[in-house]
């Protein structure tokens, strides 16, 4: 009977034995598949990561465009196409415009002083830019008296500020009118949302979503329209006042020499 009984615990904990490792060898196997989906999920959102990275501002920004139609938009786009051209045109001409007037200076002054009015004008011609252009014309009138190359150095001064503003103006209109069209195109958005609420006769936020999204993109292009000219146009009229202030220390200077030349 003993016998018995000890045949029946081994075979019974051989049993149980058998059975923990079948189990140990489920978990594992079943942590490994695991594992392994993990894994390939993991390597599928690496791989969709970048074609959702790919979609870049440059198209975010063109699907808004679309979005907020081609009527307001287009001519939001045109004021900024044009107000960027004017900006660049003025930024080039006022950077040719530049010169060293003291180095300019002292060339007129040497000149006045070995080869006399001439040969300053000389090297007038032969220098660009606005305050070379006054220095020409002073000395020009230098034959006649002090006071008609002042009146005449006071007079171009004028032209060449004129030729400096050229085309400023249209660059404050385009700052003026881009966010002016994008809130007319916010206004016109929502009379076209209250309508349909109208229409219906119930408030549905679905409904009017899509008006109300179209009337704050043209808002929003609007004002980045008015930002980015409003840098340009600052910049243009401080590099103006610069070249101003250079022109009227200059016109001085000239004066001042051509005195005393005629002593």
């Amino acid at each position: 009977m003993k016998k018995l009984f000890s045949i029946l615990a081994m075979t019974g904990l051989f049993v149980v034995s058998a059975n923990m490792v079948n189990a140990k060898t489920i978990a594992a196997s079943t942590v490994s598949n695991l594992s392994t989906t993990v894994t390939a999920t993991a390597v599928m959102l690496q791989d969709e990561a970048p074609a959702e990275a790919e979609k870049g501002f440059t198209q975010v920004l063109k699907e808004m465009f679309i979005t907020g139609g081609a009527g307001f938009m287009g001519i939001v786009l045109l004021c900024l196409i044009l107000g960027l051209a004017v900006a660049i045109e003025r930024i080039i001409y006022l950077n040719m415009a530049s010169t060293n007037t003291g180095k300019l200076k002292q060339q007129v002054e040497d000149a006045l002083a070995s080869g006399g009015v001439e040969a300053a004008k000389e090297v007038c011609r032969n220098t660009k830019g606005p305050v070379a252009s006054i220095y020409y014309q002073g000395l020009d009138r230098a034959g006649e008296s002090v006071e008609s190359a002042e009146k005449a150095v006071v007079s171009y001064g004028g032209v060449q500020m004129g030729q400096l503003e050229k085309n400023v103006s249209w660059l404050s209109l385009f700052i003026a009118i881009a966010p002016m069209l994008g809130f007319m195109g916010t206004v016109i958005g929502m009379i076209q949302a209250f309508q349909k609420i109208a229409a219906v006769g119930n408030l549905s936020a679905s409904l009017i979503a899509g008006d109300i999204q179209v009337a704050l993109l043209t808002t929003v292009f609007g004002l980045i329209t008015a930002i980015i000219l409003q840098i340009f146009y600052n910049y243009i009229i401080a590099k103006i006042d610069s070249i101003v202030n250079d022109m009227e220390d200059s016109s001085i200077s000239l004066i001042d020499m051509l005195v005393d030349h005629k002593k």
